[in-house]
């Protein structure tokens, strides 16, 4: 399996290498820093160490022959060492900072492959695709770290939405397609987050600092999963319903409505992405409070917008991909303003 791997690694580097046109090198010169510690670094020579073949009886030479021949694979575009992919797992895991695109595609290639069945459990082919090229530009822009937000949201996202799914179906309340999302809903709930995030590789736009940016890229993923957890929990368990504008009882279902059980669920969904990014050093604590509140405000702003505008004459366009991604911009702007106002971001 590993050198099935490092081929792989080396194939689709040579690919990259041959189709992106005057780009640099992915093997860095030895003397730059790593991003992996020295013991990470140790234990990557190791296993590749491990790949090659004891001296024996064969003769010194034809044991250094196949030594360099598993070592460094000559593909036409150049050699590609132990410390070559050393160098590139560094790269593209590095702890901060944006990864090289051809290194973000690759890494994206062989995880959305490895993980294709379950995938297209929760997606159509279509929202595959686009997902793939979300996850794509996510690890370009923020690495890793924000990459996982955005795979641990569509997770939680789709187990939520599976929760007591036949009642839903019954009562003609669960999502079509089974639940799978498409390309609009990838959009429609991370367009905004994928802005923010792109935004934060640059300093000072609207005067709002790449740091900020970060959170509020958390915070329009932790507010479209709290409105998941808030609709689908509220249809699944919530025992009265009532329209947000008027608070009239109505059918659970109804555009705009909200329950106890769906408002509880709410405020947990987008703590625990909040809680997430924290933990794997993305935001801090008070920034997971922001976030949280800034996902619940929003998620309840959605669902007076769709009481007073979705489904009325007029607004066709007004679907929920639209809803979804006004949504979204409300919990990153509230992200922003509380930022700047509370904790001085």
């Amino acid at each position: 399996m590993a050198k099935l791997l490092f081929l792989t690694f080396a194939l689709l580097s040579a690919v990259a290498h041959a189709f992106i046109p005057g780009r640099q090198s992915w093997t860095r010169p030895r003397q730059q820093q790593s991003f992996l510690t020295p013991a990470a670094a140790t234990t990557t020579k190791h296993v590749i160490s491990s790949l090659q073949p004891r001296e024996s009886s064969l003769g010194n030479s034809r044991a250094a022959a196949a030594r360099s021949h598993n070592t460094q694979l000559q593909l036409g575009f150049g050699a590609f060492s132990g410390d070559a992919i050393t160098s590139q797992l560094s790269i593209i895991f590095a702890s901060s900072g944006r990864v090289p695109l051809p290194q973000s595609l690759l890494v994206n290639v062989v995880l959305f492959t490895l993980g294709r069945r379950k995938l297209l459990s929760s997606l159509t082919f279509a929202g595959y695709a686009h997902a793939f090229a979300l996850g794509t530009a996510l690890w370009a822009v923020t690495g890793w770290k924000g990459w996982s937000v955005c795979v641990l949201y569509l997770i939680l996202g789709s187990l939520v939405t599976k929760v007591k799914f036949d009642y839903k179906e019954e009562q003609g309340l669960a999502e079509g397609r089974g639940g799978r999302r498409g390309p609009e809903n990838v959009w429609g709930s991370a367009a905004t987050g994928l802005a923010c995030a792109i935004a934060s590789t640059q300093s000072g736009i609207f005067n709002v600092s790449p740091s900020l940016f970060i959170v509020a890229y958390v915070a329009s993923l932790a507010t479209k999963l709290a409105d998941t957890f808030a609709s689908e929990i509220g249809k699944a368990y919530g025992k009265t319903t009532f329209l947000i504008t008027t608070f009239q009882r109505v059918p659970p279902g109804t555009e705009g409505a909200v329950s106890a059980e769906g408002t509880a669920a709410a405020v947990v969904g987008g703590f625990l992405l909040s809680m997430y990014a924290n933990l794997i050093g993305l935001i801090d604590l008070p920034s997971v409070a922001l976030c949280t509140a800034a996902a619940f405000v929003a998620t309840n702003v959605e669902s007076v917008v769709g009481a007073t505008l979705q489904e009325k004459k007029g607004m066709a366009w007004m679907t929920n991909e639209v809803v979804n991604f006004i949504n979204t911009l409300v919990g990153a702007g509230l992200a922003i303003a509380g930022g700047k106002a509370l904790l001085g971001m």
